[in-house]
């Protein structure tokens, strides 16, 4: 069992806001953060949060905050009308359907030309620095800043393209749950 399957019954909703990222990824970051101790929050994505989680559980007080911080969400997310953690799972889903379905049924071609242009900037932008290195008066970090924002763009766009994680998290776990079936 993987240590996100772990997280997702241990922390249902904390988990459930992670795979959703944007402002509940961050809600959900800064619940763990503020449990754990930590000076500043985890990353608001799946990874970012169990990473936190992992390195937390050891240590029992902090364990204990953990499970105190998921029931605290749960009675936030409550207020936000998520009853239950499958729900706001759900709308994760929901939202990816909605996307594509909307440039299934649109014909935009702005997504298309947006992801063309993120790609070519990103091979293009990162080919120029490995050939010609950083120009001599730009800071290291406002490079590593730029490159990095390219690399996000471009994980967007591939997730957008040929479909996130989750999507495979969840194959993973229904093979799991498959092998462990076949050998009872």
């Amino acid at each position: 069992m993987a240590f996100n399957d772990v997280m997702r019954k241990a922390f249902p909703f904390i988990s459930a806001a992670a795979s959703l990222g944007g402002p509940l990824g961050v809600m959900a970051a800064t619940v763990v953060g503020k449990a754990i101790g930590a000076d500043k929050p985890p990353a608001g994505t799946t990874d970012g949060i169990a990473g936190a989680i992992a390195g937390a559980m050891a240590d029992p007080a902090q364990r204990a905050a953990l499970v105190k911080a998921e029931q605290d969400f749960q009675l936030q997310m409550a207020e936000l009308g998520y009853k239950d953690s499958e729900e706001l799972a759900a709308t994760a889903a929901a939202d990816r359907a909605s996307a594509r379905n909307r440039e299934i049924q649109v014909r935009d071609w702005t997504p298309r030309i947006m992801a063309f242009i993120v790609v070519t900037l990103c091979f293009a932008g990162e080919g120029l620095y490995f050939r010609y290195g950083a120009p001599a008066n730009a800071s290291p970090e406002l490079i590593g800043r730029i490159l990095g924002t390219l690399d996000s763009a471009l994980i967007l766009v591939l997730s957008y393209y040929f479909g996130s994680s989750a999507g495979s998290d969840r194959k993973t776990e229904i093979m799991a749950n498959g092998n462990a079936n076949e050998h009872k």
